[in-house]
């Protein structure tokens, strides 16, 4: 299961493996992006909801980083956008 701020991965047997520097790319405290699939997979929603949030506009678009066409995401920018979702 991936959390937010855990360096874990989603295994098909359903336990957990630790991210290695290949996955992420985190060396030296640097956060790792997270995919689409892994922030719907953590979020409990489907691909397209993700996909359709980030094309919003205002408090209610998924902060997101564009690089060429894939999309990528910070945890701690998902962990924010929660809380301000969750203050409403």
């Amino acid at each position: 299961m991936i959390g937010f701020g855990d360096d874990l991965l989603p295994v098909t047997s359903g336990e957990a493996q630790p991210r290695t520097k290949a996955q992420g790319f985190a060396t030296g405290g640097e956060e790792a992006l997270l995919t689409v699939r892994e922030v719907a997979a953590a979020l409990r929603v489907p691909c397209s909801w993700v996909y359709e949030r980030t094309r919003r506009r205002g408090h209610e678009c998924l902060p997101h980083i564009k690089l060429g066409k894939y999309l990528r995401f910070r945890s701690s920018d998902l962990a924010d956008f929660l809380d301000r979702q969750a203050a409403k």
